[in-house]
């Protein structure tokens, strides 16, 4: 069994007292998700999930402490892929979609985001980060 990590995050934002969570749909696959990637040599797990959100959104994030969520599921029917996830609010608000991955880009309230998303197991993992941001109340930023 081949075993595949990759790292992301759960971007979200407060505008209006909701919080909103920054969604992709990736261009393979068509799925609506957050963004995230495999890791590469020397990285650890925050230095992956800040590239790929770079990479795939142009925001600098900062990533808030004491949330980590790993999700697994299999790709393929020979690999095993677990992708741990952070939360992590934006340090600026211009966001440049990378064109080769992304398909679109879009900022949801959370209950939208909970329909939006494609996959259970990022349903799931919006429901954590919601209990999350309930009890360690959101940062407020001005981006």
């Amino acid at each position: 069994m081949r075993k595949e990590k990759s790292c992301g995050a759960l971007v979200y934002k407060c505008e209006n007292n909701k919080i909103q969570i920054l969604l992709l749909k990736h261009r393979y696959g068509e799925h609506w998700s957050f963004p995230k990637g495999h890791v590469e040599s020397g990285e650890n797990e925050i230095q992956t999930a800040l590239r790929e959100i770079r990479e795939e959104t142009g925001l600098k994030v900062h990533i808030q402490d004491n949330f980590r969520e790993c999700v697994y599921y299999s790709p393929k029917p020979d690999t095993k892929k677990m992708v741990v996830y952070f939360l992590a609010y934006p340090l600026t608000d211009i966001i440049k979609k990378q064109d080769e991955e992304i398909g679109d880009i879009m900022w949801a309230d959370m209950e939208e985001a909970l329909r939006i998303v494609t996959f259970k197991n990022d349903r799931e993992l919006l429901g954590k980060a919601k209990e999350y941001l309930k009890k360690h109340a959101p940062v407020n930023q001005t981006v």
